[in-house]
C-alpha cells in the first residue's frame, strides 16, 4: 500500500502551522515543557492532544491496552518518571474510554491470547468488586462501571509508585486525575478522583468505587 497521500497530508499541515506561527516548530525543537502527562489507552480513537484541543509539545502521552498502570511494566513507569523527574510535570491524567475493547475483553473472560495475560490487571480489580458487578442491570451497564473503575483502579496503581510517592516526599506539587472519554459524543468526563497527596487513598478510592457501582443500580 502506498503512504504518500499521509506524507503529503503531513506537509499541508506543517505549512498550515508554520503560515499561523512561524517560528512554531523551531521553539518545538528547542525543548519540551508540558506540564500534562497523558496515560491513556491505546486505540486509534482516543488521541490525546486532539481531544484536548492541543498542539504538539502541550502534553507528554504514554498509551497501551486499556490504559494500565503496571507496578512491574517498565515501559508505563520509564515514562512517568522521566515526566515527573525531568519534565516536572504538574498533572497526570490517566483517561479511559467507554467501549474500551480490552476492558470488554477482561469482562467477557475471552480467550485471546498473549494479551489475556495484560488484561488479567483488569479481572483483578473486577474480582474485588464482582458482587457490586453483578448487581447491575445488563452487560453495557458493566461496561461502562468497569471502563470508570479500571480508571480509577489506575490512578491508585499510579499514586502508589515510587515515583509518585517520591515527588510527594520532597514536596513536589504533582495532581492526578482519572478521566473517561465518550466516543459517541467526544466529551471528556472527570472521574471526581483528583490526588495530590499520599493521604488515605486506598480507603477513599475504594469508598469512591463502592459508592459508583451502587448508584449505577
Amino acid at each position: 500500500m502506498n503512504l504518500d497521500h499521509l506524507l503529503e497530508s503531513n506537509r499541508q499541515w506543517a505549512e498550515q502551522i508554520t503560515a499561523e506561527q512561524p517560528d512554531f516548530f523551531k521553539q518545538l525543537a528547542r525543548q519540551q515543557k508540558p506540564e500534562l502527562l497523558w496515560i491513556g489507552c491505546a486505540d486509534s480513537r482516543v488521541p490525546a492532544n486532539e481531544i484536548m484541543g492541543l498542539m504538539p509539545g502541550e502534553v507528554f502521552v504514554h498509551r497501551n491496552v486499556a490504559n494500565l498502570v503496571v507496578h512491574t511494566d517498565l515501559n508505563c513507569l520509564s515514562v512517568i518518571q522521566f515526566a515527573v523527574d525531568v519534565l516536572k510535570v504538574k498533572h497526570i491524567i490517566v483517561t479511559g474510554h467507554y467501549g474500551c475493547g480490552g476492558v470488554a475483553a477482561a469482562l467477557s473472560n475471552q480467550r485471546l491470547g498473549l494479551i489475556d495475560n495484560w488484561l488479567r490487571h483488569i479481572q483483578d480489580v473486577l474480582k474485588i468488586y464482582r458482587r457490586y458487578f453483578d448487581a447491575l442491570p445488563d452487560e453495557m451497564t458493566k461496561l461502562n462501571r468497569l471502563c470508570e473503575v479500571n480508571v480509577m483502579a489506575q490512578v491508585l496503581n499510579l499514586a502508589e509508585t515510587t515515583i509518585v510517592q517520591n515527588a510527594w516526599e520532597r514536596g513536589q506539587a504533582v495532581s492526578l486525575h482519572g478521566w473517561i472519554y465518550g466516543l459517541d459524543n467526544g466529551i471528556l468526563k472527570d472521574l471526581d478522583v483528583t490526588h495530590s497527596k499520599d493521604a488515605d487513598l486506598r480507603e477513599t478510592m475504594h469508598n469512591r468505587i463502592k459508592t459508583l457501582l451502587k448508584q449505577a443500580k
